[in-house]
């Protein structure tokens, strides 16, 4: 029996396709369109291949964005500025309540990387191209080999899951204090957690920093 994931393709930066996006980001993969993942500024879209076609917020890895980020075509969203309240909509569209919950500072964010401004974190130089091993304690399992670029995506999500979450948090105005703080105190549980992964990345400034700023 041989490893059966399919490589994460990759793309050049003029092959049109999402994949070649910074906005896309590998999640899983599928069994009849092998990797799929989401789009950060579209969220709303789901998993999809990175073979779809772009949009034009679209931001080439490594590169400049080809046309303004704020301009969202496949929704009809348009951003009219960086306010912390989108009150303008194009004619027949409806904002998705999740841009309309959005913090200031998450708008913010997404419109640097469309702009090509900001990059996702770097894998650490040592682990580029590496394979995790997946060793059963039965001689009569297959083991499994899975490519640590995967992994480590996966593991980037999740911490701008959690960084979005404690964003969420911070500005709901319906919690009290004490109840921000007890919801703090489960973040930062998690962040220990996965504080293993600071191995992956390139830049101390990118690690899960658990309680009292340690890493333990």
């Amino acid at each position: 029996m041989t490893d059966d994931t399919p490589p994460l393709p990759v793309f050049g930066s003029d092959a049109g396709v999402c994949g070649a996006c910074r906005l896309w980001s590998p999640y899983s993969v599928d069994g009849a369109r092998g990797w799929v993942g989401p789009c950060r500024l579209q969220p709303e879209r789901g998993l999809f291949p990175p073979t779809a076609p772009i949009c034009n917020a679209f931001s080439a890895k490594g590169g400049a964005a080809s046309a303004p980020a704020p301009a969202v075509a496949r929704t009809g969203l348009v951003a009219r500025s960086v306010a912390p309240l989108l009150k303008r909509r194009a004619a027949g569209a409806e904002l998705s309540s999740e841009v309309l919950d959005m913090t200031r500072e998450e708008l913010m964010e997404l419109f640097r990387e469309a702009a090509g401004d900001s990059d996702p974190p770097p894998l650490a130089a040592k682990w580029e191209g590496g394979a995790i091993q997946l060793v059963p304690g039965r001689p009569d399992v297959q083991g499994k080999e899975l490519p640590i670029d995967a992994l480590f995506h996966k593991v980037v999500m999740v911490r701008d899951r959690l960084r979005t979450l404690e964003q969420k948090l911070n500005a709901h105005p319906k919690l009290t204090d004490a109840e921000r703080v007890e919801m703090q105190q489960y973040i930062t549980r998690c962040y220990g957690s996965l504080t293993s992964f600071n191995i992956l990345f390139r830049e101390k400034s990118d690690h899960f920093v658990g309680q009292r700023g340690s890493e333990d």
